[in-house]
């Protein structure tokens, strides 16, 4: 967030008018939806329901907590190819919170190994992440193009997730566990679940300030202590990350910073590491802003590469971290050797 802020605060010294051009052009239709998810993944937490599920994960996963974690990877990545990897975030973080309190594994390495699938799994479709549509519809790419092309990408970014998940878990059995009594609250549970629907109903055809308006409005009628712990610090970044950076874009073609290499690599390692920067889905915009000059390819590898990085390359990570409550460096604990694991392979891919 630091080197978002930094960027912009630079960009304010050049441009004095930026500040209100920046107000008018803030997404508030992404900036509303995304804040009424995270109202309502935090209704569905309070609601009890999670710890219910706890058990027929870990009867699934087999018991072991290696088959536990590549059970959740392997399904949040799948979800994540088309209810977007945020909306998985909302709906996976919380229930893997629970299952780290409840069997006393790793917190921050389930979390995190968690929202680096769910950023790898959206990486495969069109629809999987905000910055793969703004390349679908930017370069008028056909959807299976789409899908072949990103496919080699993804089975190597998760085959060298689940390989990590193997070398850091350990190997007994998780089945022996309590789960404390948990009431279910079958109100907050309904309305959260009808929200959920209605909202993402609402977003689909554009009416997502009409949803965060019902969303508020019901639940605090409903349980005000969900709308009480919104988290603001939160929905601050998401209003900095949702300001439309093709503005931002014209100031730094104006000051003759290169926002492109011509070959391959170079396209992915840039996008890739400027991301770690100001996050992936502004790294689109400015790239897409010059579409001409770029190939699309090495664009959609290298923004959603960067996403796995620092927690600031991708807004999944940032909702992550905040739903989750770990802290920064034990995140990068495990985010940033994936990060340079996948990197290299990535390079090794088109180097071969």
């Amino acid at each position: 967030m630091s080197g978002l802020l930094l960027l912009y605060s630079i960009l304010l010294i050049c441009d004095h008018s930026l500040l209100s051009k920046s107000l008018r052009l803030v997404d508030y239709e992404s900036l509303s939806a995304i804040t009424s998810f995270l109202v309502i993944s935090r209704g569905l937490e309070l609601s009890g329901i999670f710890n219910k599920i706890v058990p027929k994960i870990v009867e699934l996963s087999g018991g072991s907590e290696i088959q536990l974690h590549s059970f959740i990877l392997i399904i949040v990545a799948i979800s994540s190819t088309v209810i977007m990897n945020d909306t998985a975030i909302f709906i996976f973080i919380p229930l893997v919170v629970i299952i780290s309190k409840i069997l006393k594994i790793n917190r921050a390495k389930v979390v995190t190994l968690t929202t680096i699938s769910a950023n790898i799994g959206s990486t495969l479709t069109p629809i999987g992440n905000p910055q793969n549509v703004i390349i679908w519809r930017t370069f008028k790419i056909p959807f299976h193009v789409f899908v072949w092309n990103l496919t080699p990408y993804v089975l190597g970014w998760i085959s060298i997730l689940l390989i990590f998940t193997l070398l850091t878990s350990r190997k007994q059995s998780v089945i022996n566990f309590t789960i404390p009594g948990i009431r279910i609250d079958k109100n907050l549970l309904t309305a959260s679940i009808i929200l959920l629907i209605v909202d993402v109903m609402l977003v689909q055809f554009g009416y997502a300030l009409i949803g965060i308006a019902i969303t508020l409005a019901v639940l605090t009628i409903v349980r005000k202590e969900v709308v009480l712990s919104i988290d603001v610090a939160l929905i601050l970044t998401f209003a900095l990350i949702f300001i439309d950076f093709k503005e931002l874009s014209v100031i730094l073609l104006s000051a003759n910073l290169c926002l492109y290499q011509k070959t391959f690599p170079e396209i992915i390692i840039f996008s890739a590491g400027l991301s770690q920067i100001i996050s992936n889905v502004p790294v689109t915009v400015l790239f897409a802003s010059i579409n001409e000059k770029i190939q699309w390819l090495p664009l959609a590898v290298g923004v959603n590469l960067g996403g796995a990085g620092v927690v600031i390359g991708s807004l999944a990570n940032l909702i992550a971290v905040r739903i989750s409550g770990i802290r920064l460096r034990d995140f990068h604990k495990f985010s940033l050797p994936y990060f340079f694991a996948i990197l290299s392979l990535t390079l090794a891919i088109i180097w071969l």
